[in-house]
């Protein structure tokens, strides 16, 4: 059930489950839409006593990228692509958290490729005893991470979907 009014959870640190999270996302390739997933490695959210978030930190392992294409995700691997030898791992950490009707909208820090942006998104939440899923949906333009590529080849606009389970780890 998702909620239709502002979320509260419990207070305490959550811990995302990375065997049942996961990063989705599609981009323009060649005319057609290409999809992919990437692990999430971990994450917490940490809930203050009013049971709204303070603080949503997480990592990927974007050298486990998989869009379906094995040389497509070979080619990922390249340095002026996501340059994964020299950095296998993305991260996000949120600067700002404001209430919303079912979740939140957060604005925070993407980290890839040795490069910082920033990045909005709206989240929404569902379950709120000690077990709840997070949904967030953002769109980034990869050429601010530097990532270069003929538009033709690769769409500007990468819409992405985190999807993650949480648990009440430690609670208040």
């Amino acid at each position: 059930m998702t909620t239709t009014s502002p979320v509260e959870l419990a207070a305490g640190r959550w811990t995302v489950d990375p065997a049942r999270s996961t990063v989705a996302f599609q981009v323009g390739n060649l005319g057609r839409t290409v999809t992919g997933t990437v692990p999430v490695t971990e994450g917490t959210v940490d809930i203050d006593r009013h049971g709204q978030p303070t603080a949503i930190v997480g990592s990927l392992d974007l050298g486990a990228i998989d869009t379906g294409n094995a040389r497509r995700d070979t080619d990922l691997r390249k340095p002026r692509l996501l340059d994964l030898d020299r950095y296998p791992a993305m991260t996000f950490a949120a600067g700002t958290i404001t209430a919303s009707p079912g979740g939140w909208r957060v604005t925070g820090q993407l980290t890839a490729r040795g490069t910082s942006v920033r990045l909005a998104g709206d989240v929404d939440v569902s379950g709120q005893d000690r077990s709840a899923t997070v949904t967030a949906h953002t769109r980034l333009d990869r050429r601010a991470l530097g990532i270069r590529a003929p538009r033709i080849i690769i769409g500007h606009q990468i819409d992405i979907t985190v999807t993650a389970v949480i648990s009440l780890t430690t609670p208040q």
